[in-house]
């Protein structure tokens, strides 16, 4: 018999694999590939941070952990991880190039806004990319930030006109961001369910289970506009206290606060 907290652990994990089962299924990525992925995570979760205070862990001590069979732990211990950094790494640099453009008073016109930067030259979109992008190519740069509606190019000149990186035309990036966010996201509870009350990390929420059509398409635009304005203040302060400098035996941390829009039928929520 499931003990309180495995049960509704078991209602959550139902909740969670609705939305990605359907994600799955829509990009053809059948139940024989998601079990054997569950498999080796659970493997690996148990192998690293699971042992023993004091002790080494072991194989047997990991299928005792995950009711898998040693046969099966040593097989999936052997198994390099999958998985390609190169989306998740394009994603940031198109982050830290637009927040440079935002942030750097170097590309900024004379009222303080983000300027029209000319493609090459001083203080150009050749600039700001060689700067904020690290080794990605001015052009390679352009074309992404143009895939996804972020900049405008005219001529010899390109302008922000999203002040946010959003992978509208690049489904790989968005499978990337499920995989970042929700990580995030779930890391954070997991933080919070073990955490002492004073080192809880910040995770609200507002809700409402019968808001009207018209209230719910006037609410999407408003909390829109302000999330961004949120976050755009947030993204200058991180960028004056990013530490690119710092001492190499300095370990640095990495922070993020996501904000998300979710809308569904009322009926749906009932109970």
């Amino acid at each position: 018999m499931l003990s309180d907290i495995q049960q509704a652990l078991t209602n959550a994990l139902l909740k969670l694999l609705y939305p990605l089962v359907r994600v799955l299924l829509r990009n053809g990525v059948s139940y024989g590939v998601f079990a054997e992925l569950a498999r080796k995570v659970f493997v690996d979760v148990a192998f690293n941070e699971f042992a023993q205070e004091g002790r080494k862990q072991t194989i047997s001590r990991v299928a005792a952990l995950t009711g898998l069979t040693r046969k099966e732990v040593k097989r999936l211990m052997e198994l390099e991880q999958a998985g390609d950094a190169s989306t998740h790494q394009r994603f940031n640099r198109a982050v830290r190039v637009i927040s440079g453009w935002l942030n750097d008073a170097r590309f900024h016109d004379a009222g303080g806004d983000p300027a029209p930067l000319p493609v090459e030259g001083e203080n150009s979109f050749a600039t700001l990319v060689r700067e904020f992008s690290g080794d990605v190519p001015t052009q390679a740069m352009l074309s992404v930030l143009q895939a996804a509606g972020s900049v405008e190019r005219r001529g010899h000149t390109v302008t922000l006109v999203k002040h946010a990186y959003v992978p509208a035309a690049a489904p790989l990036e968005k499978i990337g961001i499920l995989g970042a966010d929700t990580h995030e996201l779930i890391d954070t509870i997991d933080h919070n369910l073990q955490a002492e009350t004073k080192d809880l990390r910040f995770q609200r929420k507002v809700s409402y289970v019968d808001v009207s059509q018209r209230a719910a398409s006037e609410f999407q635009t408003l909390s829109a506009e302000k999330a961004q304005a949120l976050l755009e203040e947030l993204n200058a302060w991180l960028a004056e206290n990013e530490q690119l400098d710092r001492d190499a035996a300095e370990q640095g941390r990495q922070v993020s606060l996501g904000i998300y829009y979710f809308e569904t039928d009322s009926k749906e929520n009932d109970s």
